[in-house]
């Protein structure tokens, strides 16, 4: 049984604090790599987020960690940057992290995927590339076509919720079906079919 350790007041400012802990790590992470004019986009949770508020507010759902895209070749010059605004760089298990803090776990993290790679031998299609973006803001944003993808060739648990969202406010319709891969229209059509899971 789980014992309850927190309530009223306390329970309401954990809370708060653990959505402003990710709003902070997100900020600081943008505003450092573009003081450093390095490349980058925030794809995850946090572009989903960024492209759901443009059309509803109300159905933004907060995100446990920060994603991001860089190129690979950057990755070098991006650890000074980083390790300066708070973070410590982490590679471990092909998994390349920058932790927020010396007692942070990796839910509490920078994860970063590079442009042009496969975040997954099993999955069809590469990370897209970030020559082109979206300001949202002061944070460069993975283009939503490229966002969509990026969450149908995942399709984790988490990317179908984040889809059904999209879907549930127009962003996504049956019209993106001929945008897709052979691979992903399936994918795409199974969400449409059955929108309420």
């Amino acid at each position: 049984m789980i014992e309850i350790k927190y309530s009223g007041d306390a329970l309401w400012d954990r809370i708060e604090r653990a959505v402003e802990k990710v709003k902070d790590r997100l900020r600081r992470v943008t505003r450092a790599l573009n003081a450093a004019n390095i490349p980058y986009a925030v794809t995850g949770g946090n572009a989903v987020q960024h492209w759901v508020s443009q059309v509803d507010e109300s159905v933004v759902r907060n995100t446990q960690d920060v994603d991001i895209i860089l190129n690979e070749p950057d990755l070098e010059k991006a650890i000074p940057v980083l390790e300066a605004a708070g973070f410590i760089f982490r590679q471990a298990a092909e998994v390349t992290m920058f932790l927020d803090g010396p007692d942070a776990k990796a839910r509490d993290a920078v994860h970063v995927v590079f442009a042009g790679k496969k975040v997954r031998e099993e999955y069809s299609e590469a990370v897209p590339d970030i020559d082109q973006f979206e300001w949202i803001e002061d944070a460069r944003t993975l283009p939503f076509d490229r966002l969509v993808t990026m969450k149908l060739t995942s399709f984790r648990r988490k990317d179908q919720v984040h889809l059904l969202d999209l879907i549930s406010i127009g962003l996504i319709d049956s019209t993106w079906l001929e945008r897709l891969s052979s691979e992903l229209q399936p994918r795409l059509q199974e969400l449409l079919e059955d929108p309420d899971g």
